[in-house]
C-alpha cells in the first residue's frame, strides 16, 4: 500500500514539501480557532501550526493523521 502524503509549506523558510501522515498532528477543538494541524519543518526545523477547517480535518483524518480532541473546561 502506498503511503498517503500531504503537501505543506513552512511560513518561516518558505520551504514546500510533502509529509507523511506520521509527520503531522491534528488537534480538534470546540471551535474553528482551536482546531489546527502541526508539524516540524523538515528544511529549517521550525514548529509550524496552521488552522484546519472542515475540509482539512476530513483530509487529514482520512489520510491517517493522528488526532487529538481538545476538551474545554466545564465551569
Amino acid at each position: 500500500m502506498v503511503p498517503v502524503v500531504f503537501r505543506a509549506g513552512c511560513p518561516d523558510c518558505r520551504g514546500s514539501f510533502e509529509l507523511t501522515a506520521s509527520a503531522l498532528r491534528l488537534a480538534i477543538g470546540a471551535t474553528s480557532k482551536t482546531t489546527f494541524y502541526s508539524f516540524t519543518c523538515p528544511d529549517c526545523g521550525a514548529a509550524v501550526r496552521k488552522p484546519a477547517g472542515e475540509r482539512i480535518v476530513e483530509l487529514l483524518t482520512g489520510g491517517g493523521v493522528r488526532t487529538l480532541r481538545l476538551h474545554s473546561a466545564v465551569q
